[in-house]
């Protein structure tokens, strides 16, 4: 029973966006690895990330209703 929950919780952190940063780690680690040839920036931090993220969100958003 525990991993359906497990599964269950990872599927709703998922659709929030609760585990964007983790994603977006995971995705970091595959597709920006620092070798001799590449040199590639850091990952962002965790606020830097979540602020970039709000930002494209809500560019273009130019009123409330």
């Amino acid at each position: 029973m525990s991993g359906r929950l497990k599964v269950f919780w990872q599927m709703v952190r998922r659709l929030s966006g609760d585990d964007a940063y983790e994603q977006y780690l995971k995705y970091y680690a595959r597709h920006h690895q620092v070798d001799a040839d590449h040199d590639c920036h850091p990952p962002l931090s965790k606020a830097d990330f979540f602020r970039q993220w709000q930002d494209e969100k809500w560019n273009g958003i130019k009123r409330c209703c």
